[in-house]
């Protein structure tokens, strides 16, 4: 697994709320097509989701989530590498939280929670190529 982080998703019970606070900060939205609020970072993308649905897409109850939900994405280069990478961590002492598997827009991902309970999403996203150095932009390269 490459050190670094694709996606840094904040679960938000307000979406619209939100997302205006980030753009007070002066950062934009890009274009998004499947309920996600998403800022392009340098190399990573936030994303914004409903925590309702964030708890529901992992398997938990919201509770579970803790204050301030959030989970941190790691884009792979082939829908292939997601089983094993799953796996690395389940081996390396985390839990896996929900196996890897397709999803409705078109991806593939699964999610483990390290062994203090911060969760990963691993995925695969066909429409989000990374770059050569593994650089993640929520459109592609």
């Amino acid at each position: 697994m490459d050190q670094r982080i694709s996606l840094i998703t904040l679960g938000v019970r307000d979406m619209e709320k939100i997302a205006l606070f980030y753009e007070a900060l002066g950062w934009l939205r890009v274009e998004s097509q499947d309920g996600v609020i998403a800022f392009d970072l340098i190399g990573q993308t936030l994303g914004l989701y409903p925590l309702e649905k964030l708890a529901g897409d992992i398997g938990i109850e919201v509770a579970q989530m803790g204050r301030g939900a959030v989970t941190l994405g790691y884009n792979a280069r082939t829908k292939e590498e997601v089983t094993p990478l799953l796996a690395r961590a389940d081996v390396a002492g985390g839990r896996i939280l929900r196996p890897a598997a397709d999803v409705f827009w078109g991806g593939h991902h699964g999610y483990f929670a390290d062994p203090e309970g911060t969760i990963w999403e691993v995925a695969y996203n066909p429409y989000s190529n990374l770059a050569e150095d593994g650089a993640f932009r929520w459109n592609g390269h």
